[in-house]
């Protein structure tokens, strides 16, 4: 049997943990904390780097995590002005939590492609 660590209270939706995990669990997020674990980035950087992002969603992306202390946002005064994003210290905590869960991923997509043709074909 698989032991249960997370507190009961996260069944609550005012639960502070609950909110904190829908934060990291949108995977725009998630993505943006792999590429910042390599080092600081520009937006364009950023944009390029995630595939399948729109400028709307890594802009809300990035304003979410900057208002939640994952990522710290610099602006330089120059013409046309630069904006680099970097991991806060509390963001870096994310990466080995976030490299984990990839890797669990990773490890058991073809049980979870098995199973999603299994359910297709039962339908």
């Amino acid at each position: 049997m698989v032991r249960n660590s997370l507190p009961v209270s996260v069944l609550n939706q005012k639960c502070g943990s609950r909110q904190v995990l829908d934060l990291i669990a949108d995977k725009w997020t998630a993505i943006a904390i792999y590429r910042l674990s390599q080092g600081t980035k520009r937006y364009s950087e950023l944009q390029r780097e995630i595939d399948g992002i729109s400028q709307k969603m890594l802009t809300q992306t990035l304003r979410s995590m900057e208002r939640n202390g994952i990522v710290e946002r610099k602006i330089y005064p120059v013409i046309p002005p630069m904006v680099e994003y970097s991991l806060t210290t509390l963001g870096t905590t994310l990466v080995e939590p976030l490299c984990q869960l990839c890797q669990w991923a990773e490890i058991h997509l073809s049980q979870v492609e098995a199973a999603r043709e299994q359910y297709d074909a039962n339908g």
